[in-house]
């Protein structure tokens, strides 16, 4: 389990610190995504030298590359659709007349969309772990929980 909580740290704090500068009730602006796109690879460029730091087989660690961008493409796009989760809600917030039903609707679809992705990060993960030796997936959880433990420091100060 450490190994998944150490992508999936890696995967939010890579598209998380593209949006805290952002206010977290405005809408996805271009400025914002080409912001997101700019950590995301940042990010990849950061991770794939800790795969090729950890991996010496040159195709396990383009097939590991492949399987975390695959897994940032799935945190970015449900961050993407959290953020639209809030933004009905602040809308329906608007509404006077809004049902406690047309919350909760929101909510629940809110959270079978979270847990989907959730659900596809963990198969993702599982399969990354098959590409790569215990040795090797110690190594690369050990240096990616370094790595999002910067980032979180880093949104800690601000």
């Amino acid at each position: 389990m450490r190994g998944l909580a150490a992508i999936a740290a890696l995967g939010i704090a890579v598209v998380l610190t593209a949006g805290c500068a952002r206010h977290h009730g405005e809408g996805m602006t271009y400025g914002h995504h080409d912001d997101m796109d700019a950590a995301t690879d940042r990010g990849m460029k950061e991770v794939g030298g800790l795969i090729d730091k950890t991996v010496k087989d040159p195709d396990r660690a383009a097939r590991a590359k492949g399987l975390v961008h695959d897994i940032i493409d799935e945190a970015k796009q449900s961050y993407t659709q959290h953020r639209e989760f809030h933004r009905k809600l602040y809308e329906l917030n608007g509404n006077y007349d809004a049902t406690p039903e047309e919350f909760m609707k929101i909510l629940d679809e809110s959270n079978n969309t979270s847990m989907r992705s959730g659900a596809k990060i963990l198969g993702l993960r599982f399969k990354l772990k098959e590409q790569l030796t215990r040795e090797e997936w110690q190594a690369l959880t050990d240096e990616m929980k370094k790595y999002a433990d910067r980032y979180r420091k880093d949104y800690e100060r601000r």
